[in-house]
């Protein structure tokens, strides 16, 4: 594994001199990692849509890790398509199923796996919650009312009571996806995860502090790129290989 390497000289030479063969990264080509070498992708997925039958009302055991719906498993496959004339170089997922499995139609058409990484997984809301219970019958529906609203308008996980904190998944997450390219340099990684992952590390690079500032459509695509101690967002929320078959949602 190679450090990333330091930026590239910025030129001192009178404006007379003859200019260099090729042109010098500018400014902002090293604040956005345009027009430079030796740039990791990283490549954000989320999972295509769960099974969702039991996800609300039911003991909080039984909504943590659903399967992808059938909707949700064409979605994947949408998703696997798309980078199936890309080259990439390895693929991480989550584990949790929903996630794995569309790291799986992504992975296959390179004749890879993909890496799990618990540390990947969502957000784990109500996970002090007796698993038999659920949130409904162990809190109150007083209480869980006041929970969505504050939700609604602050958009912290911290709202949530029995729950993983903000700085807790926002530390796991981020130092997931750090080591990742620090293991990847100039590589194209793809990560396939979950909305509130893929919220923690962009609203870490980019200097939010909501924990959920944009809704990641299931199975869309963010991209970012890292290299010279610089990380920088080139696409968010890209959902262009599912318009053609209707599969978009959320």
């Amino acid at each position: 594994m190679s450090p990333e390497k330091p930026p590239p000289d910025i030129p001192t030479q009178s404006p007379s001199a003859h200019p260099p063969l090729g042109r010098l990264p500018e400014v902002f080509d090293l604040a956005f990692l345009t027009g430079v070498e030796d740039v990791t992708e990283l490549i954000m997925v989320r999972h295509g849509e769960q099974d969702v039958a039991n996800f609300r009302g039911g003991p909080v055991g039984d909504i943590i890790d659903p399967p992808l719906s059938a909707r949700g498993n064409k979605q994947a496959e949408a998703v696997g398509l798309r980078f199936s004339t890309q080259h990439v170089d390895v693929v991480y997922a989550s584990n949790l199923v929903r996630a794995l499995e569309t790291g799986r139609q992504i992975a296959r058409h390179h004749n890879l796996e993909p890496i799990v990484l618990e540390d990947l997984r969502e957000v784990e809301i109500f996970r002090d919650i007796p698993p038999e219970r659920s949130a409904l019958d162990f809190v109150g529906r007083q209480l869980l009312l006041g929970i969505r609203q504050r939700m609604q308008n602050e958009k912290s996980w911290d709202v949530y009571p029995y729950s993983e904190s903000s700085f807790d998944f926002r530390k796991r997450t981020v130092n997931a996806i750090e080591g990742i390219l620090a293991t990847h340099p100039g590589e194209r990684v793809v990560v396939a995860c979950h909305g509130g992952v893929i919220n923690a590390y962009i609203g870490h690079i980019i200097g939010v502090d909501y924990d959920m500032f944009f809704r990641p459509a299931h199975a869309s695509v963010s991209i970012c790129l890292s290299g010279y101690g610089v990380r920088a967002l080139r696409s968010l929320n890209d959902v262009h290989h599912l318009e053609a078959d209707a599969l978009i949602s959320h």
